[in-house]
């Protein structure tokens, strides 16, 4: 499983849910898409840092590439392998499945889901999980609503879940956002979705 995390940069949060994953039986690497040692300040920074990814795709995707082929070098298997993020993380996962990557998943939590212009979902491979939250003043219903009609479109796999009362980034422990209930079904309904899509032990669960 690769992690990618959300503007706040590789942190704690990742870490954790990389220790809830091997406790899964799962190989979790978490990327760092801003660069060794390199940590916004505060929000406006982490806006800057996710905006210089954002206006250069393709260095967003060679990122994302590179910390698979990282993961690959230590031993995982990177044909048997799906990408999860969260906010930033999850659009940047968007990103890397409309670029026709191998991967057999794509799971977004609370993530961006517009497209860019230009862009569309006619090479992915694999299936999309996507968990939202109703309450999300970020990322709207229109945006989640735009992305089913996508993936359809295209004949995407894919399963969409929206949680009501749940605002942005509702599986960010200990902030005000956290809404215990909507985090523990979307784990929950990602560590199943893992089951069903990757083979384990060299057989299917």
């Amino acid at each position: 499983m690769l992690i990618i995390h959300d503007r706040d940069g590789l942190g704690d949060y990742e870490v954790r849910r990389a220790e809830m994953l091997a406790r899964e039986g799962y190989a979790a690497f978490a990327a760092d898409m801003f660069g060794a040692g390199r940590r916004p300040a505060d929000e406006h920074e982490g806006m800057e840092y996710i905006g210089e990814l954002y206006k250069d795709r393709q260095k967003m995707r060679a990122l994302i590439q590179a910390a698979l082929e990282t993961a690959q070098a230590r031993g995982a298997d990177i044909n048997n392998a799906a990408a999860m993020g969260y906010c930033f993380g999850g659009a940047a996962v968007l990103e890397f499945a409309r670029s026709g990557a191998g991967l057999k998943g794509y799971v977004t939590f609370h993530g961006g889901l517009k497209t860019p212009e230009g862009q569309d979902y006619a090479k992915t491979q694999g299936r999309v999980l996507v968990l939202h939250g109703t309450g999300d003043a970020n990322i709207t219903m229109d945006d989640f609503a735009g992305l089913a009609t996508e993936l359809e479109n295209h004949g995407v796999a894919h399963e969409m879940i929206t949680y009501g009362g749940a605002p942005h980034a509702f599986t960010v422990f200990g902030s005000d956002n956290y809404r215990e209930e909507a985090d523990r079904k979307s784990w929950n309904r990602f560590i199943a979705f893992l089951a069903e899509t990757l083979n384990r032990d060299n057989g299917d669960r």
